[in-house]
């Protein structure tokens, strides 16, 4: 299973962390709309993400709910047609949410720095250090907490949550 150091923060100033995240990046933000379809299971998490004009992915991760720097173990796979899929996935496994987002992706060297536009929610900053094979989870944790200095993200704006977390939060919310 693929590993990263993984950071989720609200955006305190959405346009610099985009502009100072752009200066980083080792070539231009590729803007990217998905969707989301977050299946109910188990253990970790079950997601099917739709992009307009690419092949979809079914991806399952694992990773503590706590802020801060976090260890993500992820396994993704490319899908042509998830239509059928997503039905099948639907009758096996309750939807237990769906997350709408617009991503600016960006990358320098082996970090995946992601500023979110997540429908219903707000703005936020996400970083993804990818982990070498038998690499230490403090290498990675260490060079998220620079690029979290660097990108002006601070530890009250952490978030421990998924979105598909915070989105189901907010509607048992809008409910009571």
């Amino acid at each position: 299973m693929a590993q990263n150091i993984a950071i989720k923060a609200r955006a305190n100033d959405y346009e610099l962390q985009a502009l100072l995240a752009a200066k980083m990046s080792d070539s231009p933000p590729e803007t990217l709309v998905q969707l989301d379809t977050f299946f109910k299971v188990e253990h970790g998490r079950l997601k099917l993400r739709e992009f307009p004009d690419s092949p979809a992915q079914l991806i399952f991760y694992q990773r503590s709910d706590v802020p801060g720097p976090k260890l993500s173990d992820y396994q993704i796979t490319e899908l042509q047609a998830p239509e059928g899929l997503k039905r099948i996935l639907s009758g096996a496994y309750a939807i237990i949410a769906t997350v709408a987002k617009t991503r600016r992706l960006m990358i320098s060297g082996r970090t995946r720095i992601h500023i979110h536009q997540v429908k219903g929610l707000s703005n936020f900053i996400e970083l993804e250090v990818v982990l070498s094979e038998g690499e230490s989870i403090t290498e990675g944790e260490s060079e998220a907490k620079e690029l979290m200095d660097h990108l002006q993200i601070h530890e009250q704006n952490l978030i421990a949550q998924a979105y598909v977390d915070l989105i189901i939060e907010n509607s048992e919310n809008e409910l009571d």
